[in-house]
């Protein structure tokens, strides 16, 4: 199983951008998902999340903004940000339980994209 991330870009003030996160290999689907940052000079956070039952929850600074959703076929997960700032530049990583053809679950990080919010 592989979980890639992709998505980031260079975007204005107020822009907005899609992050998706993908799991590929054998009957791989995504059981539980995250979405972290890490800012330069910073610790890597924990801002967004969808549990099983697809409810999604959000640290403050995203709330409002960002939205976490899955793909119809539960091998994705995608990251809408929307009212973009500068202070939302960061690497973006995704996390996920990934389950296989087996129903044996392990722990995955998607390689992080970049996300830069500048005028």
């Amino acid at each position: 199983v592989q979980l890639q991330a992709s998505g980031g870009g260079l975007v204005q003030p107020g822009g907005s951008l899609k992050l998706s996160c993908v799991a590929s290999g054998n009957g791989a689907s995504i059981v539980v998902a995250a979405w972290y940052r890490q800012a330069p000079g910073n610790q890597r956070e924990l801002i967004a999340w969808i549990d099983n039952d697809d409810i999604s929850s959000y640290v403050d600074s995203v709330k409002g903004r960002f939205t976490v959703s899955r793909g119809d076929a539960r091998n994705s997960v995608y990251l809408q940000m929307d009212n973009l700032k500068p202070e939302d530049t960061a690497v973006y990583f995704c996390n996920a339980k990934v389950s296989d053809h087996l129903n044996l679950w392990n722990d995955y990080w998607g390689q992080g994209t970049q996300v830069t919010v500048s005028s």
